[in-house]
């Protein structure tokens, strides 16, 4: 019977909670989220709005990640009930519900073990995205555009906010660059996954012969670095230029030069904000872009130190090509890293990368315990 596969199972299934439960601590959250609320009803507490945000802020945090273990919980001790019912009824018709209360319990936990691997010192932090349309002409373009517009998709199914801080577009079609602000828990830690060159193949919509094209767009991620870090950049170090934004905006936004690009001289590493409404707004989301680009860029060459970073790595990625998107002769998307392929091409489009992503978490963790 299905129903006595599934509830032999569910000891497997409790094994695994528990093991997630040690790797997110829970006993020390428990002790942290008591410790928070006592701090929430301390006389002045809202005397300091910014900390008392960030309090409120961690203490919801460890609130959802310790309601996710105590409902997995729940929903296994549902299915252990449903099962022995069906045993003692021999109701073979209940098989089907306890099956979907299975599955369902199953991904979630599956879920919550994959977030277990977001171990990195920045994993839990918001993420800078960055979309460099490569080699292919206006096709390129267009498929950077289908990138942002892909990602933009996977945010919102994952409920994680978006805020565009650099976009320019192309007078054919298209994008040349966009830079998103991500804003969601363990943002960078799944969004790191999408660092690297993308690949397009198709016939193209550009082509009066139509003939098939092939295209390319890079992809950066860095993550947001919280104001409480203190990141030391030498001023000699920074090139600051201004320009007329080029991007929609209010009266205010075009008439002026608020636009700005700031150049790493050491790295060449340079990035560019200009939907603020102003100069200075501009300038503080330009270098939270730049120290979030450096400490990550720090972080994967091992230094200590930003000093230590030198040399042009501002195209160091181009020929670390992680996947490729076939539209024509046949549909497949494959990650060159992982293997993991599927020819639902256009979900994939739609947003749905969570199978590229779990399965580069699940890599990159067996690499690192080796």
């Amino acid at each position: 019977m299905l129903t006595e596969e599934i509830k032999s199972g569910l000891a497997g299934l409790r094994k695994q909670l528990e093991e997630a439960g040690d790797a997110l601590r829970a006993t020390d959250l428990k002790a942290k989220l008591e410790d928070l609320e006592t701090e929430c009803t301390i006389p002045g507490f809202w005397d300091d709005p910014e900390r008392a945000q960030k309090t409120l802020k961690e203490k919801k945090s460890i609130e959802n990640k310790l309601g996710e273990l105590d409902d997995i919980s729940s929903r296994l001790d549902d299915i252990e009930v449903m099962c022995e019912l069906a045993e003692e009824s021999g109701d073979e018709s209940m098989e089907d519900e306890i099956a979907e209360m299975n599955r369902e319990a199953t991904e979630k936990l599956e879920a919550l073990t994959l977030r277990t691997l977001l171990t990195g010192e920045y994993d839990k932090n918001n993420a800078i995205l960055s979309i460099h349309a490569g080699t292919g002409g206006v096709d390129a373009n267009d498929w950077a555009e289908m990138l942002m517009r892909m990602y933009m998709r996977w945010c919102e199914s994952r409920g994680f906010a978006v805020s565009i801080l650099d976009l320019q577009r192309e007078e054919e079609a298209g994008i040349r660059n966009c830079t998103m602000l991500v804003e969601g828990e363990n943002a960078y830690g799944y969004l790191r996954c999408e660092r690297g060159v993308h690949r397009l193949v198709r016939i193209s919509p550009f082509n009066a012969q139509n003939k098939r094209q092939t295209s390319f767009a890079k992809v950066e991620v860095a993550p947001e670095i919280d104001e409480s870090v203190n990141v030391e950049i030498d001023p000699n170090d920074l090139r600051i230029d201004t320009y007329r934004s080029s991007g929609a905006g209010g009266q205010h936004i075009n008439k002026t030069d608020s636009a700005i690009r700031i150049t790493h001289i050491p790295t060449g590493i340079v990035v560019t904000c200009q939907n603020e409404r102003s100069q200075f707004q501009n300038k503080d989301m330009a270098m939270r872009v730049l120290i979030g680009k450096l400490t990550e860029l720090a972080e994967r060459e091992h230094k200590q130190n930003l000093k230590d970073l030198q040399g042009d790595f501002s195209e160091n990625t181009w020929g670390s090509q992680i996947r490729n998107y076939v539209l024509q002769p046949y549909t497949l998307a494959k990650d060159v890293r992982t293997g993991v392929e599927t020819p639902a091409v256009q979900s994939v489009l739609d947003g749905d990368l969570d199978q590229f992503i779990n399965a580069m978490l699940r890599q990159n963790s067996k690499e690192q315990a080796k």
